[in-house]
């Protein structure tokens, strides 16, 4: 049986902020990052949550990650994530994400989270939310389970278009019935292999991208405590979808964007 399902980014797109910056705190007590690591990790999530980041600036990111990380466990760092997730990433879930999951959920759809962040904190964050499957980066783990800095596979730009794929042909799952979110222009690839991209937050690239295909564009701005979930938000507001999304589908899709924004012919 066909399937159609919805792709989620992260960062950004899904919580306000880097997911891996922000375990960077508990990954400071822990012993795994130095003061000065911790400093700097806090410089970049600033300069993240204020600006995003290019391709040059994820590139760099995920050298500097690399080196940062290896000899590093990777049992340890999957059960730290878990112990720490409610107190990291509740206050920082857009409430608005959390209302389109759960349409999608309602329609039938798989739900997908496929971010350039390591699959060690990527899946506890998705267990967390209640996402059906996640994919992520994946670094290369030597015999004895240690991070050696190097990755077996990158989900970033084509890379994420690459598993959406593998993964449609694996588990039948209807592309062109399908939606991708997100923020980035980096992400152009995940947007453009289904057939209902939305664009969430996104950059000025995208944003022109978006007007200029006729994309829906939609801005999450509450961050809400996840355990808190569905039972706090107001009522549905209605908005304006772009050609992309059907007319039925819209209305639950879009059913807590604050705004979105369209084309004018």
């Amino acid at each position: 049986m066909t399937t159609a399902a919805a792709f989620f980014d992260l960062d950004k797109t899904i919580i306000a902020k880097s997911s891996t910056l922000a375990f960077a705190g508990q990954l400071s007590k822990a012993g795994f990052l130095s003061k000065r690591s911790l400093l700097k990790a806090g410089l970049a999530q600033a300069y993240y949550v204020m600006f995003g980041a290019d391709h040059d600036q994820l590139e760099k990111i995920r050298e500097e990650l690399g080196e940062l990380t290896k000899g590093w466990d990777e049992t340890e760092i999957e059960r730290l994530v878990e112990e720490t997730v409610d107190e990291v990433v509740a206050p920082l879930v857009y409430a608005e994400a959390l209302a389109i999951i759960d349409e999608h959920h309602r329609a039938g759809r798989r739900v997908v989270v496929i971010s350039s962040s390591p699959i060690q904190v990527v899946k506890p964050l998705g267990k967390y939310l209640g996402i059906d499957e996640v994919i992520g980066t994946r670094p290369e783990v030597d015999e004895e389970g240690k991070y050696t800095g190097q990755l077996e596979f990158y989900a970033y730009g084509p890379g994420k278009a690459v598993a959406i794929r593998e993964l449609a042909e694996r588990d039948g799952i209807d592309l062109s019935a399908s939606y991708s979110y997100s923020d980035s222009m980096t992400d152009l690839p995940m947007l453009e292999v289904v057939g209902h991209p939305v664009v969430v937050n996104p950059d000025k690239e995208l944003r022109e991208m978006a007007l200029s295909r006729d994309w829906q564009i939609m801005e999450f701005e509450r961050p809400v405590t996840v355990r808190t979930r569905l039972v706090t938000i107001p009522a549905p507001v209605p908005v304006i979808s772009g050609a992309a999304v059907a007319g039925g589908i819209a209305a639950a899709l879009t059913i807590w964007a604050l705004r979105t924004r369209r084309r004018i012919a």
